[in-house]
């Protein structure tokens, strides 16, 4: 369904598990710091929120998107960790280097999560504006983080 008729933030309470045992490592990108540190709000208070314990959820910062794979495979190979987010901001430019990094950064991620058999969360946004970024970071669309962290919660509930 396309964002503008839902909000991000909406979701079913299916597959939603008790998480306080649980430990959580949130990988986010500094370049588009507006955004991403409203990502990382909205996940951080999401897992909280649906019992992780504070300490159980670290988070570690890389310098932009396409550094999040290498992040996230760092993360995943550390198995006390259950599930990792990667929360990251690329906004469409003028050239092609949007095409690369988000392809690059899609695969990275998936691929990642199959190697170490758990939940590595794709919350980057791909928006061809600030406005938009936004209107995901906890704007009209609600959160794209809040969105990460649910997915990485019914995973874990799979």
């Amino acid at each position: 369904m396309a964002t503008a008729l839902k909000s991000l933030s909406a979701h079913s309470s299916k597959n939603i598990q008790d998480i306080s045992s649980k430990k959580f490592a949130i990988v986010v990108s500094e370049w588009n710091e507006e955004v991403t540190e409203a990502l990382y709000s909205g996940a951080y208070q999401t897992l909280i929120e649906h019992g992780a314990k504070k300490e159980n959820i670290i988070r570690k910062n890389v310098p932009g998107s396409f550094e999040l794979t290498l992040g996230a495979q760092w993360c995943a190979q550390d198995d006390t960790i259950d599930a990792v987010l990667c929360l990251g901001c690329v906004i469409q430019g003028e050239t092609r280097h949007f095409d690369f990094i988000c392809d690059a950064v899609a695969h990275g991620i998936t691929n990642v999560g199959l190697k170490y058999n758990k939940p590595v969360i794709f919350g980057v946004l791909t928006p061809d504006t600030q406005k938009q970024a936004m209107d995901r970071a906890g704007g009209k669309h609600g959160n794209k983080g809040d969105e990460a962290a649910i997915t990485a919660i019914k995973m874990l509930g799979f």
